[in-house]
């Protein structure tokens, strides 16, 4: 993997950190109802939409996936692949890594799933079957990276026993 790939996983894993922080932070203002932050702010009112568990999983799909791809970049030395192979392991990572996060944020501030076209059991909405649609490149994406990952290691692990 060029170094370019590398800070390219890290930089957007930072990216994503910060959208958990920035998810955290509206999780915490919707327990709440309001914005305080002493001695800045105090007692602004700010109804935040959603449920709580909902901005839990926001959170935490940002700072999952914000580590997963530091962590793609820095066991790239134990992948054996070729170039080209990487660079799908990059953009296929980058791709789940946003496409599950963004629309985890989406779904809490929007009350929705996201599970299903025409929102399953959870009811229809166009924001849900959005989000939906959204969830298919990811998909795609992160089966490509996991596939990628457990060859690269397989062949660099096969390379060591030669």
């Amino acid at each position: 993997m060029t170094s370019k790939h590398k800070s390219l996983l890290v930089l957007n894993g930072v990216g994503l950190l910060i959208s958990a922080a920035l998810s955290g932070w509206l999780h915490f203002f919707q327990l709440l109802g309001e914005i305080d932050l002493w001695p800045i702010l105090n007692h602004v009112d700010a109804q935040i939409p959603g449920e709580s568990r909902a901005w839990i999983m926001a959170h935490l799909e940002g700072i999952t996936n914000g580590l997963l791809l530091m962590a793609i970049a820095g066991i790239s030395g134990y992948l054996a692949l070729s170039e080209r192979l990487f660079r799908w392991l990059v953009y296929s990572s980058l791709t789940f890594a946003w496409l599950f996060t963004l629309p985890a944020i989406a779904n809490a501030w929007f009350g929705t799933r996201g599970l299903a076209m025409d929102g399953g059991p959870f009811g229809d909405s166009l924001a849900n079957d959005v989000i939906f649609l959204f969830g298919w490149p990811a998909m795609i994406g992160v089966h490509l990276a996991f596939g990628l990952l457990v060859w690269g290691a397989w062949k660099h692990y096969r390379q060591l026993e030669a």
